[in-house]
């Protein structure tokens, strides 16, 4: 391609409403822009990155057996009625009416319409497995679109779904398809992992994320170097402790201190002289059965997604305070455990604590030397708490530590949910009746592009992995009214083209400084320069996008070297 003919709107600044790096990399390098809020269009360089993304994907899917099919964007509501999640899905579910009242939503996800298509066609164990898959643009209504492409209302995904007869059949697919998400992230040359998940609104039985590590990434995950453990913190497991050292330990009778407008842990514990790990604090939450109390240690965070999973799937919320007042009958920052008539649930750490520091139930009061279970009842102890760098492995002891990645895949062991809702079966080998076994497998192909940007990237531009690149190699004639410059430059291209080399030839009349800034913030991974001062030795400049150095190439093998280190490169040599 030359560059002259390319559609390529860079900038020099960053965008004001971009907050991280993708974003504000994407617009400035001209691959994407902003149609309405968490809405973007793909100009010709994002959108090329985009399908070398989903040919990636395509192969790695119909290796794995599975076949691409394409479902409709818009969906009745009946179905989502069917399933049961037309009332609970949320806001994000963006519904309308067409022109004859009935109602209708703009697909966030495809679990319905697949498992209606396979009950309509599946009749014997002999239609089985089946592994159907796409490619199609999605739509949720965020709340706050954020970041991109990486939160954004209307997105591209892969959304695969495994049929089988029998659990071993689906525990079979999830393996198969596990393994294919790991070709496909690592034929794009990026650095991940995978991590156990909690499975959320998709539901099913367990799950992994597939997170994409970058310093900037949203979410953070668990990893254990011991054992190679890993979890993402909604997800993480934690051991219950060891018994505490002193839980024999004759401890006095439980006293009331006046502690005067102090709320938070550290204004109690710093004028009680004890450590956050020596208080309880006590969480009202806002249930559909009712209040309930929440009880962590002080320099614990409660976990809602465990909590919510420990509910029955019941989504908890925080309490205001006039429920606060009501439950505990003191204001916000003086709820404690002691006399509560409410349900109480423990997280596992609290079990062993002495001497603990609680709120008492009464304005400006906390009460010491509280014992569980001496001074209170709970309903049980569970594991209800976020883990934290250090604590220790579920599997293996060792300390816990802490990543950041951004979520880009996400595989689903969905059982029989969805196929008991739609009553989705088959007639097994004694013609008897029975539900199909289904897994979920999604990939958002526009966030791992951003994601991929998010890895790879310095104050210069964007650094493509080679099998992502836009294309694979730049040449920049730096002296633009020099003939033989020139010459050289589009031998040099024609060359490389004939090599089957993906290749922009800058053959703009603008100063070579320009053409070196859009070279570096496009991020090709390969870049040859051509100027009267490399001529004159008959040689080429030749650098790695990723590399600090410089090399000098003749101008006779130059396209043969470029080749060879564009072929190593996409075959994950990095």
């Amino acid at each position: 391609m030359r560059y002259s003919k390319l559609f390529l709107p860079t900038l020099k600044e960053d965008p004001s409403e971009a907050e991280v790096i993708s974003h504000k990399l994407m617009v400035r390098a001209g691959l994407i822009r902003k149609l309405a809020s968490g809405i973007y269009t793909y100009l010709p360089l994002g959108l090329k990155v985009l399908r070398k993304m989903e040919n990636i994907v395509r192969e790695e899917m119909n290796r794995a057996g599975a076949q691409e099919i394409l479902m409709p964007g818009i969906q009745p509501a009946d179905l989502w009625k069917e399933s049961g999640r037309w009332d609970v899905y949320g806001k994000e579910l963006l519904r309308f009416r067409d022109r004859h009242g009935h109602d209708y939503c703009l697909a966030p996800t495809h679990e319905e319409v697949v498992t209606d298509l396979i009950r309509r066609e599946i009749r014997s164990y002999r239609d089985l497995p089946v592994n159907l898959y796409q490619i199609q643009t999605k739509f949720r209504d965020e709340i706050r679109p954020r970041f991109g492409l990486m939160r954004g209302r209307e997105f591209g995904m892969k959304d695969a779904y495994s049929f089988d007869p029998d659990e071993a059949g689906a525990e079979e697919s999830y393996r198969v398809m596990f393994e294919a998400y790991q070709r496909i992230f690592e034929r794009c040359g990026l650095r991940f992992t995978a991590v156990e998940a909690d499975s959320g609104a998709i539901g099913g039985s367990f799950s992994h994320e597939f997170m994409v590590l970058a310093d900037t990434g949203e979410d953070a995950l668990v990893h254990c170097p011991g054992c190679g453990y890993a979890a993402n913190t909604e997800k993480a497991e934690l051991p219950p402790p060891g018994p505490a050292s002193d839980r024999g330990a004759e401890v006095p009778p439980w006293e009331k201190v006046l502690t005067k407008n102090m709320r938070t842990v550290d204004e109690v514990t710093g004028f009680l002289g004890v450590g956050p790990a020596d208080l309880i604090k006590t969480m009202i939450y806002q249930t559909n059965q009712g209040p309930v109390a929440v009880l962590v240690r002080g320099d614990h965070e409660v976990n809602e997604i465990k909590l919510k999973n420990l509910l029955d799937g019941h989504e908890p919320e925080l309490a205001g305070p006039e429920v606060i007042q009501k439950v505990t009958g003191a204001p916000v920052g003086f709820a404690g455990p002691v006399g509560l008539k409410v349900r109480v649930l423990a997280d596992q750490a609290v079990k062993t604590m002495t001497r603990a520091v609680v709120g008492g139930n009464l304005a400006d009061y906390h009460l010491i030397n509280v014992v569980p279970e001496r001074d209170f009842s709970v309903e049980g102890y569970y594991d209800l708490r976020t883990a934290r760098e250090g604590d220790p492995c579920p599997r293996c002891g060792a300390a816990l530590e802490i990543k950041r990645g951004i979520e880009v895949g996400h595989v689903f062991k969905l059982g029989i949910k969805y196929s008991r809702a739609l009553r989705a079966t088959y007639l097994d080998a004694q013609g008897l009746e029975q539900l199909v076994v289904m897994g979920c497998y999604g990939i958002g192909v526009g966030r791992t592009v951003a994601a991929a940007i998010e890895q790879n990237h310095d104050l210069n531009g964007i650094i493509w992995p080679m099998p992502l690149a836009p294309f694979e190699a730049v040449i920049l004639p730096l002296q633009s009214q020099d003939r033989e410059v020139i010459e050289a430059a589009e031998n040099l291209y024609q060359t490389l083209l004939g090599l089957g080399v993906d290749v922009l030839l800058d053959d703009r009349d603008e100063r070579a400084g320009i053409k070196f800034k859009d070279a570096d913030l496009i991020g090709a991974p390969l870049r040859l320069s051509v100027s009267r001062k490399t001529l004159a030795k008959n040689q080429v400049e030749f650098k790695e996008r990723r590399a600090e150095k410089l090399e000098f190439l003749d101008l006779g093998e130059a396209a043969s070297r470029i080749k060879a280190i564009r072929d190593r490169l996409l075959a994950g040599d990095f």
